[in-house]
């Protein structure tokens, strides 16, 4: 399913002019270029060296494709038109409508996070200190593993740098007050 266009319509581009169709057409376009292929993001995401979230996010216009990987997207997926591609290596508006948060894997996900955050943040200050994980420099992966009964489980994997909160102390800021 195609993500929801942001509220209030399409967004301008970077450049202020607002785009000629909207994130939602965009996605829906990237979607059906990705189902053309017959591949999964994870088969695709083994083409291109990526991981599988990542390139999923590619196709979610919540990332941006790099130089050097164009090839390898259009070999993995044909239907890619050179616009299409061309709109994947601009820096995509990130983010999401928040009617998303009412499908039920992703409401889930949010209440997992919302449940073990805690404790994980408690452990993660015992094992390396006070700070957060980086979202920005962060890989995410999804796999399937079988539990003992033979069923499907799922390893939702997010390794993210740690980045640890400084003391302010005011002899250390390069960017000195004017006043």
């Amino acid at each position: 399913m195609a993500s929801m266009p942001p509220a209030g319509g399409p967004q301008p581009s970077p450049a202020g002019v607002p785009e000629s169709r909207g994130k939602y057409d965009l996605v829906s376009q990237l979607l059906a270029a990705k189902e053309a292929s017959g591949k999964t993001f994870t088969q695709i995401s083994k083409e291109l060296g990526l991981t599988n979230a990542f390139t999923a996010q590619l196709f979610h216009n919540q990332a941006q494709l790099k130089s050097g990987r164009e090839e390898l997207l259009r070999k993995a997926c044909p239907a890619l038109t050179d616009e299409l591609i061309a709109a994947m290596k601009r820096a995509p508006m990130r983010g999401y409508d928040p009617s998303i948060l009412k499908e039920p894997h992703i409401y889930r996900m949010t209440e997992a996070v919302t449940h073990y955050g805690e404790s994980i943040k408690a452990i993660m200050n015992e094992e390396v200190g006070d700070g957060i994980m980086s979202a920005i420099d962060m890989y995410a992966t999804v796999d399937v593993i079988k539990g003992k009964q033979g069923e499907n489980r799922l390893v939702i994997t997010l390794n993210g740098k740690f980045l640890p909160h400084v003391e302010q102390v005011f002899d250390d800021n390069t960017a000195k007050s004017p006043k």
